[in-house]
């Protein structure tokens, strides 16, 4: 995996979720997040059976998280007792141009932009939630970073993940970004790649829950 991918998205990433800056490790980064669930993640750009063991065994506080970039089988018998694997991911990466993104007949799209991050939702003639998204950028002309892309289980196959996605694009390019990532899941990975985006390679996460009996 590349590792300036990684940087760019993780970067990104920390502007997306108001996150503190990354703290540089000899294999990667570290994130404090400050939620409950979710109070530090460790990203491990080149992880090995060793520093997986190592970081496993130590790094020991519920809510930490790991993410590596390896296959989820090929981690899980390094990983020490007492942590589970969140959903499967891929790291994703796409060039950015200008595109249409026409509103959906019934739906109505509303953007807002603060603190680095601009936002899109989408609702439908009743003000119901349908679809959103996100992109933050850390600096002029950086890599977009996309997230918390989701479409309700209502709304599905009405090209809404599509428009929220193009909206987001036109919003990062208009900014001078000419390339983006995202971590998605396996249900997203298909609309992403259907809209010309690369997967890259796996995103594994862990996540540390509770010390093991």
């Amino acid at each position: 995996m590349d590792a300036g991918l990684i940087r760019s998205w993780v970067e990104g990433w920390v502007v997306s979720r108001g996150a503190a800056e990354p703290v540089g490790e000899p294999w990667g980064f570290t994130v404090d997040v400050g939620l409950s669930g979710h109070v530090t993640r460790h990203v491990l750009v080149d992880a090995d059976e060793a520093l997986v063991r190592k970081l496993t065994e130590t790094a020991t506080a519920p809510g930490t998280w790991l993410k590596v970039f390896l296959p989820e089988p090929t981690v899980a018998p390094w990983v020490a007792p007492g942590w589970r694997f969140h959903d499967d991911g891929f790291l994703m990466s796409a060039p950015l141009m200008p595109v249409a993104a026409p509103a959906r007949d019934g739906y109505h799209v509303r953007t807002w932009t603060r603190g680095g991050v601009t936002r899109v939702l989408v609702v439908d003639e009743g003000g119901a939630f349908a679809a959103r998204g996100q992109v933050a950028v850390p600096g002029p002309g950086r890599t977009a970073v996309f997230d918390q892309i989701e479409t309700s289980v209502d709304h599905r196959r009405k090209g809404l993940g599509s428009l929220v996605m193009r909206t987001l694009g036109n919003v990062a390019a208009d900014g001078g970004s000419s390339d983006a990532v995202l971590g998605a899941t396996e249900e997203g990975r298909a609309l992403y790649e259907f809209l010309g985006w690369r997967t890259h390679g796996p995103l594994t996460s862990l996540v540390r829950d509770v010390s093991p009996s």
